[in-house]
């Protein structure tokens, strides 16, 4: 059976393989200013924190948006669990060529390099970041003010992606960077793996396409520097934990097993693994800057 990759100790507490390999892309350095535009409590100033100057956290979910609480009975503060993780893939630089994660584009740092803790007994940790409420599409920030702007996981939840991005590269200063991580899929994938993102959550906007997401980034005045695209496989309960209720997350795992056994694909290329059912997505990650 595959083990999934250790967490790795960070700052007092521990950064999961998948948070780890975003933070080596990013290359946080002790000079940035940093906004991380977030829907709900992300975990990203945390993980950035101890690496830079200075973070400013928003809070842009939409204040229009039903309550995630009173729709399902969860919190409403987004947490992007995902359960023990494998994690294989290849970076890629603006042009298209391949690097493997450990070299090439992406020059991530040994873990050494990427923690700043004072080792001394009782010395003073970050203080926990109470985020900022915001509009994603119309950002309280002059331009040019940040040198790192990040959003994880929130790009298609934060209003029109097209506006989001916009506002995330007018505040970044040039020669900054803007990352974006989120879910994609292959260029040629076809559209299963939507259906089952909408039978688990009805309001899920669609997976983009690689393309399509870097294309976004350029019509709104970015420049692609690097891409970081890699397979995560992870097992089915935690995901189907956020169903948006018990009965289609019954139809979720009942066609995975379905393929399983050989029925009609669901796009999740699932497998069992030590008797537990796995499936598989596809992350990105983008630096880009304003031209």
């Amino acid at each position: 059976m595959p083990h999934p990759a250790p967490a790795v100790q960070e700052t007092g507490g521990t950064i999961a393989p998948h948070l780890r390999r975003l933070l080596e892309f990013v290359e946080p350095h002790t000079g940035d200013v940093c906004l991380d535009v977030a829907r709900g409590r992300g975990p990203m100033p945390a993980a950035l924190g101890p690496h830079v100057r200075h973070v400013t956290a928003v809070d842009a979910t939409p204040v229009a948006a039903p309550s995630a609480r009173a729709r399902t009975g969860r919190m409403e503060t987004v947490e992007f669990g995902t359960g023990p993780v494998r994690i294989t893939g290849e970076t890629r630089g603006p042009d298209g060529a391949r690097h493997g994660h450990d070299g090439g584009a992406a020059r991530p740092r040994p873990p050494s390099a990427m923690t700043r803790e004072d080792p001394r007994p009782g010395a003073a940790r970050p203080a926990p970041r109470v985020p900022i409420k915001a509009d994603a599409t119309a950002l309280p920030y002059r331009d040019n003010t940040f040198s790192l702007v990040t959003a994880r996981f929130s790009l298609y939840n934060l209003g029109d992606p097209g506006d989001v991005l916009r506002e995330l590269l007018r505040v970044c200063r040039p020669g900054g960077r803007v990352i974006v991580a989120d879910l994609v899929r292959g260029n040629l994938a076809g559209p299963e793996r939507d259906r089952i993102e909408r039978l688990r959550d009805p309001d899920h906007p669609g997976t983009p396409s690689i393309a399509r997401l870097t294309e976004m980034i350029t019509s709104v005045g970015g420049s692609i520097r690097r891409l970081d695209v890699f397979t995560v496989e992870r097992p089915v309960e935690p995901w189907l934990a956020g169903a948006r209720d018990g009965a289609a997350a019954d139809r979720i795992r009942a066609a995975m097993l379905d393929e399983v056994d050989g029925g009609p694909r669901t796009g999740a290329k699932p497998r069992v693994i030590g008797g537990e059912l796995w499936f598989t997505q596809s992350w990105a990650h983008v630096a880009a800057e304003p031209i």
